[in-house]
């Protein structure tokens, strides 16, 4: 095999006259170079466990205490109280001349000075933190409490932090009160459920408060006090990684490339810049070079705990139970294409390879002619399909052997990369269908051509589109959107492109090829089956993408609006005309002003939009529509905070129902709701870096954002990204299989929605859009 010759370092024979031993220079030189490279990442390491450790101080501090210390002892005055000289008295048996046992003492009083320095400061930023009025005062009135609040926070915030530096100061996620949790619950079913049925939920809600509910919250405190995060794990398990369906389509998202621009028709150039930027920002999150995320405008640091990870990582099936398995580190991908499998290597001596090596290496597999051997061009289909299937083949047939050699080199790699022979994007005489199809690639493909189960899968197509595939389990869409963003502003900005399409840099023409991996698949029958249930998920899948052009933030913003509130009422709206009913909404928000926070959920379907829908679809007088327009859209935006600063409802209920089970006991009412549908699932996919992106001399560079499947058979999942001032790009997907969804019908009504909501709030704009008909083409 190519690759057993390229590991060898030396070569020794037998002979009559002794060892012949023959060393081979340039491998010893790549294993120093590899090794020097793994010791500068550990030290970095070490010294950034440091950094963080000590933050808000600084290392530098811990001198500047030492310093003032014996200054003040030169001065003949004890800062300690006597401490030092019972240190002193404590180190005589040390035989040290008196004065250096004096600045013994003093180093030793001085660092523990500087330790409890340390430590009031973080436990003061973590009081800081805790703090979260701050979001439900209003614009322009903020209270006096309030700016001092946000002085001391950033006077605290002063030293640049390390990507981890917050994560100690960050405070714990609080549990609610069954009291609250259960009056914020009946609020949100109560348009949705008829009077007798509202009254029989009020009853189980009462009778659950009263026996159960109090039990189980107990429980649950408990967890809190002991936990970092009370949440977070249980959802990690029980809503991911128990989950026994595919999670292809069920759970996996995807993000899209730039809307109107490619930045290269290359293929091989677009991959080689693409893995170059991914793994520019995974040195980034390893040094701790990133900065940390905050709340927008603010200096309110967010939960960086899900970036760990990012890369390196593989969701591996078990019977009952999958497993997340993250690598400290890779220094390769593997990639597919046409039906084989390859490892390559971005690193070489320590040194990353340029885009052009990347580019060229890739180019080697794109020429390669060989064929996939029996069983190998499908093998993917594994990974779309149901979960415990995948973990009995998994177990029997790659535990041992080449299998396991070939899986290890897919789970472990940095990342999948499929080099796909489909032309997918905005393009043609019908570019609406085509971003369809462009979804339903990134989402399924051909349902055997990813490989669904690593943390991130990269798929550049033929004409240069490019696109990810995410699994779900590990971290949540802002995290895979921050590293999206930086990936395609590195590759069309930083690394760019020659004039002929290739990419920047030198190449070493004594690159090893990548190597093909090798596979002994006596399971055609197996793979054949996941494949059909792939297949069958994928093909009821109804994708509809379109950039809503009309208006965009900022007109929203105009009219001092919530651009998330007026999209979200768009929907209910939109729902409504669509359905005739209103449905049980989720949008995701998250909890990472807490640590480990993930996501809670926002009952957009409130009591005041449904009487705002109905109001406006029963034509009532328009200042009265306004009313009930700003109003629901206030309702939302607490909603909303609420959710953000611990205050939701579906996360305490559902940990309260994992406590139930876990004690063996039934509730009719946790039951009842968890079970409950949501048929409409919404999420907006946040711009985070939008300084990566000149929108204004480069409008054409706007992201497309992502998507994901619908949650319910009978319901819709929309996803929308609000890009730059003028654009709104929106997700819609349901099946093909529910007679009542049709996600192209849903879309026509969204935008109609967002048309008559605007008109409602300024008459004008139907004036003006007449007036530029250009603006709807």
């Amino acid at each position: 095999m190519a690759e057993a010759h390229q590991a060898v370092a030396f070569q020794f024979t037998i002979t009559p006259e002794g060892i012949d031993l023959h060393l081979s220079y340039q491998a010893l030189n790549q294993i120093y170079l590899s090794g020097l490279r793994s010791w500068k990442k550990r030290i970095s390491r070490i010294k950034n466990r440091i950094i963080k450790g000590v933050y808000p101080a600084s290392p530098s501090s811990w001198l500047f205490v030492v310093i003032a210390i014996l200054a003040t002892m030169y001065m003949q005055s004890d800062p300690s109280m006597g401490l030092i000289t019972k240190i002193r008295e404590t180190i005589e048996a040390i035989e040290v001349f008196a004065q250096g046992q004096t600045v013994l003492s003093v180093l030793l009083f001085s660092t523990l000075l500087w330790l409890s320095l340390i430590l009031a400061l973080r436990f003061c930023l973590k009081l800081l933190l805790s703090y979260h009025r701050w979001m439900f005062e209003l614009h322009g009135r903020i209270s006096t409490k309030t700016k001092v609040w946000a002085t001391l926070v950033r006077l605290l915030s002063s030293r640049k932090p390390l990507l981890y530096s917050y994560q100690t100061s960050l405070p714990h996620l609080p549990v609610p009160s069954i009291k609250d949790t259960l009056e914020r619950y009946l609020e949100s079913v109560k348009p949705l459920l008829d009077v007798a049925g509202f009254q029989r939920m009020t009853r189980l809600a009462a009778e659950f408060e009263k026996s159960l509910g109090n039990h189980l919250q107990k429980y649950l405190k408990l967890k809190a006090l002991w936990a970092t995060n009370y949440v977070s794990d249980w959802w990690e398990e029980y809503v991911y990684l128990r989950s026994r369906s595919p999670i292809m389509v069920n759970s996996n998202y995807y993000g899209m490339d730039f809307l109107y621009v490619t930045p290269t028709a290359t293929q091989a150039a677009r991959a080689g810049n693409t893995i170059t930027a991914l793994f520019l920002y995974r040195r980034k999150v390893n040094r701790e070079e990133l900065n940390p995320s905050r709340i927008p405008g603010t200096v309110i640091p967010l939960c960086a705990a899900q970036c760990e990870r990012m890369f390196n990582t593989t969701r591996t099936p078990g019977e009952e139970t999958d497993v997340l398995q993250h690598w400290q580190d890779s220094e390769f991908v593997a990639v597919y294409h046409r039906g084989r499998y390859f490892r390559l290597w971005v690193y070489r001596a320590g040194r990353l390879l340029s885009p052009r090596e990347i580019q060229y290496q890739i180019q080697r597999i794109l020429d390669d002619p060989s064929p996939p051997s029996p069983g190998e061009d499908k093998l993917g289909a594994l990974t779309a399909g149901n979960r415990m299937p995948w973990a009995q083949v998994r177990k029997q047939f790659f535990s041992s052997g080449v299998n396991k050699r070939s899986l290890d080199c897919i789970e472990k790699a940095a990342f999948f990369v499929t080099l796909d022979d489909q032309e997918e994007g905005m393009m043609g005489e019908n570019p609406s269908v085509n971003l369809d199809r462009y979804a339903k690639s990134l989402l399924h493909g051909k349902c055997y051509d990813r490989w669904f189960d690593k943390s991130l899968s990269v798929v550049v197509y033929k004409n240069g589109k490019n696109g990810l595939n995410a699994e779900h389990s590990w971290a949540d869409a802002p995290i895979v959107a921050h590293l999206w963003e930086f990936t395609l502003a590195t590759d069309a900005f930083h690394l760019g492109y020659t004039t002929d399409g290739n990419c920047r840099g030198e190449i070493e023409h004594s690159l090893p090829p990548p190597q093909r991996l090798s596979w002994d698949i006596p399971l055609q029958t197996h793979v054949s089956e996941s494949l059909a249930v792939a297949q069958a998920l994928a093909d009821d899948v109804d994708c509809h993408v379109f950039p809503f052009r009309e208006f965009g933030k900022g007109r929203i913003k105009k009219l001092k609006m919530s651009p998330d509130s007026f999209v979200q009422l768009a929907l209910q709206l939109a729902y409504y005309r669509d359905r005739g009913t209103f449905c049980l909404t989720y949008e995701a928000s998250m909890t990472r002003l807490f640590r480990e926070g993930r996501t809670e959920t926002v009952r957009s379907s409130s009591n005041e939009s449904c009487a705002f829908v109905l109001a406006l679809e029963a034509g009532e007088v328009i200042e009265h529509c306004r009313k009930l327009f700003r109003k629901a859209a206030e309702k939302h935006q607490n909603l909303y905070r609420l959710a953000m600063t611990g205050s939701g409802i579906d996360r305490h209920l559902f940990c309260l129902y994992v406590v139930s089970k876990y004690l063996g006991v039934e509730s009719p009412f946790l039951k009842e709701v968890l079970s409950q549908p949501w048929r409409l699932s919404t999420s907006q996919t946040p711009v985070q870096q939008m300084e990566l992106f000149d929108l204004v001399n480069h409008p054409e560079f706007i992201s497309l954002g992502g998507g994901f499947g619908p949650v319910a058979d009978d319901g819709y999942g929309v996803s929308y990204i609000i890009m730059g001032e003028e654009m709104i790009n929106f997700h819609v997907s349901c099946k093909h299989s529910c007679t009542e969804t049709d996600s192209h019908k849903f879309g026509s009504q969204i935008s109609q929605a967002m048309m008559d909501l605007m008109t409602l709030l300024n008459p004008d704009f139907k004036e003006a859009t007449k007036a530029n008909p250009d603006k709807q083409s």
